[in-house]
């Protein structure tokens, strides 16, 4: 039995950038901004925190003021799931593959996100039947001070659980760092056209099928 560890945002998702800059905008408009984040924004500041990307739009304002703005955006976002729902989808052959995992093996989600939000992000690609509260753990890192990583999640997973090998599927150094806890072989994911971030993997993928491989 082997342990498949994906990543969620930007490897079985596309879109939520999208959402992101839709929502930083219409709080901007809230909060009195002028300043409003381009679609080429989006793409730029794909995989930074929320703050971060108030940081890099308003450098003069504090980390305050940039936390403020994350947490009125979580809480938009939170009243208003049509806006994720709407641009939200299901990564290309992203059912196939995690179907095939679920017949022979066990797989489990680790995101950088809200704890509250995940498994409305799960259902919004209509994966839930595969990833429940029982196998989707997020990591609030959405915090400079934040206290869990993603190898404290996995390092506690593997203390209740054994596998013979773990398969790590991501599109971030951090992802490709779960490695330091129990080995393991590494799936670097980009979607088609962007860059792969920079990060030691074992495999640069762009299409989830050949995670496969290590079936």
């Amino acid at each position: 039995m082997k342990l498949f560890v994906w990543d969620f945002h930007g490897v079985l998702e596309k879109g939520n950038e999208k959402a992101a800059v839709l929502v930083s905008n219409l709080v901007l408009e809230q909060f009195g901004y002028r300043q409003r984040f381009s679609e080429a924004d989006g793409d730029r500041l794909y995989g930074a925190k929320w703050y971060q990307y108030f940081e890099d739009l308003l450098p003069g304002e504090d980390h305050e003021r940039h936390m403020q703005l994350q947490e009125a955006c979580f809480d938009y976002d939170r009243l208003h799931p049509e806006i994720v729902e709407g641009v939200i989808s299901r990564n290309d052959h992203a059912l196939e593959v995690v179907d095939a995992i679920a017949r022979r093996h066990t797989q489990v989600v680790i995101s950088n996100t809200k704890p509250e939000a995940i498994l409305r992000f799960v259902r919004a690609v209509a994966l839930e039947q595969y990833f429940t509260p029982d196998n989707t753990v997020a990591v609030d890192l959405h915090r400079r001070d934040a206290e869990r990583t993603k190898k404290d999640i996995l390092a506690r997973y593997l203390r209740e659980h054994a596998y013979e090998q773990i398969v790590i599927i991501g599109d971030s150094a951090s992802d490709m760092a779960l490695v330091d806890v129990a080995g393991g072989v590494r799936y670097l994911y980009a979607h088609s056209g962007r860059a792969f971030r920079l990060a030691e993997a074992d495999f640069r993928i762009r299409d989830l099928r050949d995670v496969l491989k290590s079936l």
